[in-house]
């Protein structure tokens, strides 16, 4: 059996691809052929995981400047051509897109030269590449039920996650000391960094005990290390945090971006949350997916036009005193999470390539 997995350009996109690539090579013994594009974080993680990697040219469509749609749109008849030439040179039993740049054109060729389709979408509201090609696929994976208006054949999996995830589980017993973990992504976010350090006097006074665990990046790191000293804060500041299922462990609550890849952490880890969704996510897709988790009760949205340390204060706070809740949201969380999604989405995969096991 061989595989495309066409798409990338953030970690939301390509972590989840390679627990897909994983499995199918670990169940069914699939070649796995991975196609993104030259700016995207594929060409990191997707060669260190032992991958081949082939590159198309194409960008963004979407809240980009005109000049940038103009080159798009000049970009993206080479991006098919090209393609449909990678698919016929490597002849795939399935194309799985994961969205991203590299997903449209890819699955636009192989569903017009009749090669199996199957498109993994973890947002609620699909990306604009998967958007593109949802009439024309063979069957679709998601995240979230509501998602499935959008597709034929759709078939709710959930997002590949780390299996020490599930081991970071909340019903254990109550830490020492109350603890909290502040992230925004691998990069870090200013604004949720901003108000974390205009917040540290008036936590100290709500949660006298309070622990806090920081990753903020590198952008605001000596900042942000400079302010917990000052305020004689109990707390751990990292540019990056190397093991995060250990640190969603140790916390009571966590705030922090929605992107999919979280919101799936987060429920696979079973944690209570406060999201503050990255504004200018396409599509609004992390306010979506906050909002999604906050119906079902397992997380509070925040969203960044009020994010003041008066707010950040009293919304943690209130939660991180009152146990009960905090369990019954981790209760919440643990109900939307899939412990099987890579080995559902590789069976999928391998259903519509005619494979077994």
């Amino acid at each position: 059996m061989r595989a495309i997995l066409a798409g990338g350009g953030t970690g939301g996109h390509v972590i989840p691809a390679l627990a897909i690539a994983q499995e199918l090579q670990k169940t069914y013994a699939a070649e796995v052929l991975f196609v993104g594009t030259p700016r995207g974080i594929e060409n990191r993680l997707v060669p260190a995981a032992g991958y081949q990697l082939r590159l198309i040219q194409v960008g963004a469509l979407k809240n980009v400047s005109l000049a940038t749609r103009a080159k798009t749109a000049l970009d993206l008849p080479r991006a098919i051509w090209t393609s449909w030439r990678l698919l016929a040179e490597y002849r795939p039993g399935v194309v799985i897109g994961v969205g991203g740049y590299a997903s449209g054109p890819m699955m636009l060729a192989a569903a017009l030269s009749g090669v199996p389709t199957l498109v993994f979408e973890p947002n609620v509201v699909p990306g604009f590449a998967n958007r593109l090609v949802a009439p024309m696929v063979s069957a679709a994976a998601v995240h979230f039920q509501e998602t499935c208006r959008f597709f034929r054949r759709c078939h709710l999996t959930g997002v590949p996650v780390r299996h020490a995830f599930f081991e970071a589980r909340a019903d254990q017993a109550p830490h020492a000391r109350p603890t909290l973990l502040v992230f925004g992504g691998s990069q870090g976010a200013h604004a949720i960094n901003q108000a974390m350090i205009d917040s540290l006097t008036r936590f100290r006074e709500k949660i006298p005990h309070l622990h806090i665990i920081h990753q903020t990046g590198e952008r605001d790191y000596n900042d942000a290390q400079a302010a917990y000293a000052r305020a004689q804060s109990s707390a751990e500041v990292y540019r990056f945090i190397d093991d995060m299922p250990a640190m969603f462990a140790r916390a009571d609550l966590l705030v922090c971006r929605s992107g999919a890849s979280t919101v799936a952490e987060i429920t696979a880890a079973a944690k209570p949350a406060v999201f503050v969704p990255f504004p200018r996510a396409a599509d609004d897709h992390q306010k979506v997916n906050a909002k999604a988790l906050e119906r079902a009760g397992a997380a509070v949205v925040l969203e960044e036009a009020n994010l003041t340390s008066e707010r950040l204060v009293e919304t943690a706070s209130a939660l991180m005193q009152d146990r009960a809740r905090l369990d019954k949201m981790g209760v919440a969380a643990r109900k939307l999470s899939h412990p099987n999604a890579a080995q559902e989405i590789a069976q999928m995969a391998a259903q519509l390539a005619g494979a077994s096991s």
